[in-house]
């Protein structure tokens, strides 16, 4: 019988990677105090309690710009597979609004197929610039996370701005926090900049700088990023 994936393990495997990756073995096993006992099957406040106080020691211990790259190497990643159509487009043709376009595409083709979503609300989706391509600014893309998919249609129907927060992030501990009024550093939020970052070198097969712009964690109704890209705008 195959192993249950469990997701904070997952989770917490990469950031301890990423942290002995930037600040060294010392250095993470300080910020990581306390983690081997966490799963999925651990008390929800144990795990809320312990990423406050983990992103606090982080804040306490390492400088701003790390602690950020810490953070992107975090990340839930998009499969790179289903990059190869708009990486082997841009590799061969340099043109990135073809590519962004193929980006695009491929986003509103799973918000039909893969989440079902009616013609209206695509629209609005759209029109809000979420998702995956994001909105080219120059050598910027001005990237918005959708709301997590099982909540999408909950969060484009609440009125109040709390509960909204409480249904958008894609991360279950992010959002339990939300709920539980418990204050967790925006900083958190750049391991959903890594999401991005990860898109965006695999199709131009360089580095991306990513910068945090809105954040549910810092009283915003979404989280969005810009991704500077190393072209000529």
């Amino acid at each position: 019988m195959a192993e249950q994936f469990d997701f904070e393990r997952h989770w917490l495997t990469k950031l301890a990677a990423s942290l002995e990756e930037h600040v060294g073995e010392a250095a993470c096993q300080e910020i990581m105090a306390g983690s081997d006992a966490l799963s999925d099957q651990s008390d929800r406040q144990k795990v809320i309690s312990w990423s406050q106080q983990a992103i606090d020691r982080l804040e306490a211990l390492v400088d701003e710009h790390t602690r950020q790259q810490i953070m992107l190497g975090c990340a839930c990643q998009y499969g790179k597979a289903d990059l190869q159509q708009a990486k082997e487009y841009y590799q061969t043709t340099a043109d990135l609004d073809g590519a962004h376009r193929m980006l695009q595409d491929q986003f509103e083709l799973f918000l039909r197929q893969g989440l079902k979503v009616d013609e209206t609300t695509i629209a609005e989706v759209v029109a809000r610039g979420w998702g995956l391509a994001g909105i080219r600014q120059g050598s910027t893309i001005v990237a918005t996370k959708i709301p997590k998919s099982g909540y999408l249609v909950q969060y484009m129907q609440a009125d109040d701005p709390e509960q909204r927060r409480q249904f958008y992030c894609h991360c279950p501990r992010i959002r339990d926090a939300l709920k539980t009024r418990v204050d967790i550093s925006p900083t958190y939020c750049y391991c959903g900049g890594g999401f991005y970052k990860g898109i965006w070198q695999e199709i131009l097969g360089e580095p991306v700088q990513v910068e945090l712009l809105s954040s549910v964690l810092a009283g915003d109704d979404t989280c969005s990023f810009a991704i500077r890209l190393p072209i000529d705008p």
